[in-house]
C-alpha cells in the first residue's frame, strides 16, 4: 500500500536522494539515451506512470518502454529525458524527483532513466513514433507477483495485457524497489530478451 500522493512524493524524493546511482562515465562512441519514468496523478489523484508501445517502424517496433530516446548531439541526459518526454506524449513542465542507474543495453546503448513528477497531464502520443500510451497505477509496481521471472528473464505484469522485460522491465523494477519501497537494488545483470537487441 503506497502513502497518499503528496506523501508519496515526499517518498520517492526522499529514497532517490538517499540512492548512491551509478552512472557510465561519457565516452567517445558509447551511444547514450535517456527516459523518464513519470508520475502522473489522475483525476481522482491517483498516482500513475505513463508507460507506450511503440509504432510498428522505427527501433524497437512495437515493444513496450518509457518515453525517451537518444541523446542529441551536446545534450545532457536529464534534458534529453525530458524533451522525448514533450515529443513523445506531450507532457511538459515536469519536475524531476532523481535518477536511477545508467542500464547498459545489449545493443550498445546507456539508458539514464530519470524520475519525474508531472501532477495532472493527459498523456497523448505522437502519431509517428507511438502506437498507444498506457496509464500503469503505482500500487501496480509493489503488487504481490510483481517482478516474476520466467525462464530466467524478469517480467513486471503491470495489467492487462502488460508484460514488460528488460531493459524497461528491469529500470522500472529498480524504480519500484528503490523510489517507492527504499531499498537497494541493481540491475545491471539482468538479462534482455533476444528480441530487445535491436
Amino acid at each position: 500500500m503506497l502513502p497518499p500522493l503528496d506523501e508519496l512524493h515526499d517518498l520517492i524524493t526522499a529514497n532517490l536522494a538517499a540512492f548512491d546511482r551509478r552512472q557510465v562515465p561519457p565516452a567517445k562512441g558509447v551511444r547514450r539515451a535517456a527516459v523518464t519514468v513519470c508520475v502522473l496523478e489522475d483525476a481522482e489523484r491517483n498516482p500513475y506512470t505513463v508507460l507506450i508501445r511503440r509504432a510498428p517502424h522505427g527501433r524497437n517496433p512495437g515493444q513496450w518502454a518509457l518515453p525517451g530516446g537518444r541523446l542529441d548531439d551536446g545534450e545532457e541526459p536529464v534534458e534529453a529525458a525530458l524533451r522525448e518526454l514533450a515529443e513523445e506524449v506531450d507532457v511538459r513542465g515536469v519536475r524531476v524527483a532523481g535518477l536511477l542507474d545508467d542500464f547498459v543495453t545489449d545493443s550498445g546503448f546507456v539508458i539514464t532513466p530519470v524520475v519525474a513528477f508531472g501532477g495532472r497531464q493527459e498523456p497523448v502520443g505522437d502519431a509517428w513514433e507511438v502506437a498507444s500510451v498506457h496509464a500503469v497505477p503505482l500500487e501496480r509496481f509493489v503488487a504481490p507477483g510483481v517482478p516474476r521471472w520466467r525462464d530466467g528473464l524478469l517480467q513486471m505484469p503491470l495489467g492487462p495485457g502488460i508484460v514488460i522485460h528488460a531493459p524497461t522491465g528491469a529500470i522500472l523494477w529498480q524504480f519500484a524497489e528503490v523510489a517507492l519501497r527504499g531499498r537497494e537494488l541493481r540491475v545491471f545483470d539482468v538479462t534482455q530478451p533476444h528480441w530487445t537487441r535491436s
